[in-house]
């Protein structure tokens, strides 16, 4: 989800030599035609359009790296495709509050900004959060420090092998 820490957190594990990706950018993902939808009725960002990650670029960078552990970053209404490719799937999550705190002190990224998108963005934390808690393998309150999330992740990580 928007403001739960994605971007800190991939750029910290980064920082501490792991191969890791954020696919939030437009190097992985693309504008999309979309629709909105009886089930899904914030499936646009804009009217006529979702950011979605563009399966080509995501699958091809599933495929060529060359790393026995790469971390990847996002969310996407089309990231259930690759669930399958993914050893584990960890969600960071937090409080409304929490998160409309960050979004509203986010520095360099502009989706999050106008108010619509603070609402969509906290609709979505009622509407998509539970798939997505069902979906995951490891839920992280993402409250908790850089540090703490980080030694989570690695230790549940190597736990996997």
């Amino acid at each position: 989800m928007s403001a739960t820490g994605k971007s800190t957190l991939i750029n910290e594990l980064s920082d501490l030599g792991y191969t890791a990706i954020d696919l939030d950018n437009d190097t992985y993902s693309i504008w999309e035609d979309a629709e909105a939808t009886p089930e899904y009725p914030d499936n646009e960002v804009i009217p006529g359009k979702d950011w979605i990650w563009h399966e080509k670029r995501v699958f091809n960078l599933l495929n060529s790296t060359k790393t026995d552990l790469l971390f990847v970053s996002g969310c996407a209404s089309n990231m259930s495709t690759f669930y399958h490719w993914f050893d584990s799937i960890i969600l960071l999550t937090t409080t409304e509050k929490v998160m409309a705190d960050r979004l509203r002190s986010r520095k360099g990224i502009a989706y999050g900004q106008t108010p619509e998108e603070v609402a969509r963005i906290l609709r979505l934390k009622q509407t998509i959060e539970p798939l997505l808690i069902n979906a995951a393998d490891l839920v992280i309150d993402s409250n908790a420090s850089l540090q703490s999330i980080t030694d989570i992740i690695i230790k549940h990580v190597n736990s996997l092998e």
